[in-house]
């Protein structure tokens, strides 16, 4: 691409987000007059996300005109800081997430997600020193070249398949939650978040398609940064409203779900137990199975080096996990003593994943306003970026290279890369759309469309790097009832109404009920059923089954010599 087309990009970005606001006002009261203010932020709060964005756009520029190979693109030849590598990480795999959904399951439901950062010192264990010496053995652009040979390339072509699966979901998902949050804070109509998704698809696309994975991982420290900033400023305002830290609770407060140790009943939303041996599992398997998380450990010197990005994407992330906590808590109170400050038919507890962006969007100070949803949308740009970066990574490797079809120069596959990067970025976009039908605040949402394929990917790499007798039938039936098992337990409450439809089966039988749901946009009503399973056990159970029945099933159909 020419630097007159990245020209067009830049002006393209920022007059669509200039649009937001204006957009925001001609559905604000028409007998109004003009206000510098929409939906609580000003003009110069939007000014600021523009320059965020040109700048970030900028910078995908500067990297982009230094690479000469898909070695610099994709990997940033193996000698990449660990630090930076370490928060790339964390704002790739946590920030969107946790940013949306911890302040507002704290507030909605409880505080006992924060419980899952004990689990943290056996996943650096586990990574650190069983799965990174291993991985890094072979330097690979695509973490699905380890399995083909042990396995055989279906499995290769498999466990890529279902990373692209995962990760484009896992985008999209992303995209429209921030979105959403946005149109939040504007105070408008649910149908601008196509357009927000629009804008903020574009601006990240464009800088990671340019920039490769040099620029992912500078743009990713910058976001962390403003994430960072914006979580604390919203501390330090509550404080500054209500005197004091009075706010901080002294007991169980009314609003949260009992969340107890742990509990016999699978229904029970979230336990500690549960929570603790569903994050440290979800962490092992995308450290040891994601390309994202590989891709990185590649990207550094050595062991030493990886294991240094690993320690410090652990440390931001418990450091951000127990700030985004906080914030819940201090949200929760700040709107129960200010009740009239919540529009009409808003719910304190139903609707708690909008108090967030809410109250970034009316009472930071201006200009802070901006900083933080500038934040709202790093979030999103840095889950976008580094996921195109790691499909495109994949598309190249374990299928144009791998038979023969990428082009035959340097410079011919980076401009195929590129081109690949915008494609699937436009993927993501109009995948986005289809979001707002997963059940659950969320958190729930996100567990059910991580979780989905996390273990059975990880899986793949245990039985290549592990398990010696594992053969190619064997590790194809255990991944495939591990899928089957984490999509039953996803998708429990659909499946138990299904059966009520079909076979007429009372739902009590699996001790949950039929409840109604409502499409934000269309207002629109439909029934399912409480979910028998709760969440977090998608990835254990999982697990377990695509392991014993991978091994039980290599036994049965032993590998040929």
């Amino acid at each position: 691409m020419t630097q007159k087309t990245f020209g067009r990009f830049l002006i393209i970005a920022a007059s669509q987000l200039a649009l937001i606001p204006a957009a925001a006002a001609a559905d604000a009261n028409s007998g109004s007059s003009p206000a510098a203010e929409t939906g609580g932020l000003h003009y110069l709060d939007w000014g600021l996300i523009v320059l965020y964005a040109v700048s970030t756009i900028a910078l995908g520029v500067y990297f982009g005109r230094r690479q000469r190979s898909t070695n610099e693109y994709f990997v940033g030849s193996g000698k990449m800081n660990p630090f930076f590598i370490g928060v790339s990480l964390f704002a790739t795999l946590l920030s969107t997430i946790s940013y949306l959904s911890v302040p507002g399951e704290v507030a909605g439901k409880g505080p006992v997600v924060i419980i899952g950062v004990l689990g943290w010192p056996i996943t650096y264990f586990v990574v650190a020193y069983g799965l990174i010496p291993v991985l890094m053995r072979r330097r690979v652009t695509s973490a699905y070249e380890l399995l083909e040979e042990n396995l055989g390339i279906s499995i290769r072509l498999f466990g890529a398949l279902m990373f692209l699966t995962l990760r484009l979901v896992w985008m999209a998902l992303l995209v429209y939650l921030a979105a959403k949050a946005l149109t939040v804070m504007m105070d408008v109509d649910m149908k601008y978040i196509p357009l927000v998704v629009l804008i903020t698809g574009l601006v990240a696309v464009i800088y990671t398609s340019v920039g490769g994975l040099q620029a992912v991982v500078i743009t990713d420290f910058m976001q962390t940064c403003l994430l960072f900033g914006g979580a604390l400023m919203v501390i330090l305002t509550v404080s500054w409203h209500w005197g004091g830290f009075g706010w901080f609770p002294t007991e169980w407060h009314a609003n949260w779900d009992r969340q107890p140790i742990f509990s016999f009943d699978p229904k029970t939303r979230i336990t500690v137990v549960g929570i603790i041996v569903s994050n440290t599992i979800w962490n092992i398997c995308t450290a040891g199975g994601d390309q994202t998380s590989i891709q990185r450990f590649m990207a550094t010197h050595d062991i030493r080096a990886a294991r240094r990005a690993l320690a410090t994407q652990a440390l931001v992330g418990i450091a951000v996990m127990i700030t985004l906590t906080v914030v819940g808590i201090a949200l929760l109170a700040y709107f129960e003593a200010n009740m009239h400050e919540l529009p009409a038919g808003v719910d304190l507890k139903e609707n708690a994943d909008d108090h967030f962006p809410r109250y970034i969007s009316n009472h930071l100070p201006i200009g802070l306003s901006g900083l933080v949803v500038a934040a709202m949308f790093a979030a999103a740009m840095s889950s976008i970026d580094s996921g195109v970066n790691s499909v495109t990574a994949v598309v190249m490797t374990d299928f144009l290279a791998r038979f023969g079809l990428k082009p035959k120069t340097d410079k011919g596959n980076v401009i195929v890369a590129r081109l690949l990067a915008l494609g699937i970025g436009a993927t993501v976009v109009l995948g986005s759309t289809y979001m707002e039908y997963i059940p659950g605040n969320i958190t729930a949402v996100t567990s059910k469309t991580v979780n989905l394929l996390t273990t059975p990917i990880f899986s793949l790499f245990f039985f290549a790097l592990f398990v010696r007798w594992a053969s190619t039938p064997g590790v194809w039936i255990g991944t495939l009832a591990g899928v089957m098992t984490a999509a039953g337990i996803a998708f429990s409450g659909p499946l138990v109404y299904l059966l009520h439809r079909v076979f007429d089966l009372d739902p009590s039988l699996f001790n949950v009920a039929l409840i109604t749901k409502t499409d934000p946009v269309s207002g629109n009503e439909w029934t399912t059923c409480e979910d028998p399973i709760s969440f977090l056990w998608i990835a254990p159970i999982s697990l377990a089954v695509n392991l014993l029945a991978g091994m039980g099933a290599s036994l049965l159909f032993p590998k040929r010599p």
